[in-house]
């Protein structure tokens, strides 16, 4: 069996930095995709393939892409974990903020997932993760923003599970919690953040990325072929489906 190649949004840290780490440790050849360098993510993976672009830019996303088929020839999974989550009342929410978290967070995925999708069919097999949030199920009323784009991410994903199932390619979700990373620690959890989600929750710590990691693994897996079109809500029980 050939050796799986995957393709990571927001790697530079948290979360994505730990799913490139994780599906390297599988295995995988992985390549990263970033706003910024990925230094330290880079040092953690051996043939890592740094990418620097704008996940809502068509051409940058056309051109790391090139990158990756001339370092690995083919490509099998896809990871969309970019971001936004901004936090604000309803009525402080703009026009331009609430479409460059819908730009970020919905329509970045679909950009990506249109990039990719060709090689993943030639390849003949696929994996397709997008990282959603239990946000939709519990509903935090500073983050209606966030709430929407992720819900529509889960639509996004059961839709194109159906389109895609013919060509062995699943498309999934993965829900967390709020997650300890070093934005959120600037940002939602500050003042409290942490704390408030944490009481919600039956499992009483605040979630870490390296909890989210199995759940990827197992959603990749190549015996997970009949999973599709599914949010696995990995939360800490703050929600239950």
């Amino acid at each position: 069996m050939e050796t799986r190649t995957a393709l990571v949004t927001g790697a530079a840290q948290g979360l994505g930095q730990e799913f490139a780490v994780a599906l390297a440790g599988r295995g995988y050849r992985v390549a990263g995709l970033d706003l910024v360098p990925q230094r330290e993510t880079a040092d953690r993976i051996l043939d890592y393939v740094e990418l620097v672009a704008d996940v809502t830019d068509e051409t940058q996303i056309g051109a790391a892409l090139e990158q990756v088929l001339e370092q690995f020839g083919t490509l099998h999974v896809l990871v969309n974990n970019a971001g936004v989550y901004p936090a604000s009342d309803f009525e402080d929410i703009t026009p331009e903020e609430w479409r460059r978290v819908m730009r970020v967070n919905l329509e970045a995925p679909f950009l990506m997932t249109r990039a990719v999708l060709p090689h993943l069919k030639a390849a003949g097999w696929g994996r397709i993760v997008n990282i959603a949030s239990a946000a939709v199920l519990t509903a935090p009323p500073t983050m209606v923003a966030y709430t929407a784009s992720k819900a529509g991410l889960i639509g996004f994903t059961r839709a194109l599970a159906s389109a895609l199932g013919p060509y062995d390619i699943t498309v999934n979700a993965i829900a967390p919690s709020m997650v300890r990373t070093e934005t959120a620690e600037r940002t939602v959890g500050a003042d409290g953040g942490f704390e408030h989600v944490r009481a919600q929750q039956a499992v009483p710590r605040t979630q870490e990325p390296p909890d989210l990691v199995s759940t990827l693994l197992y959603v990749v897996d190549e015996g997970s072929g009949f999973l599709t079109g599914q949010t696995l809500n990995v939360a800490g029980g703050s929600a239950y489906l």
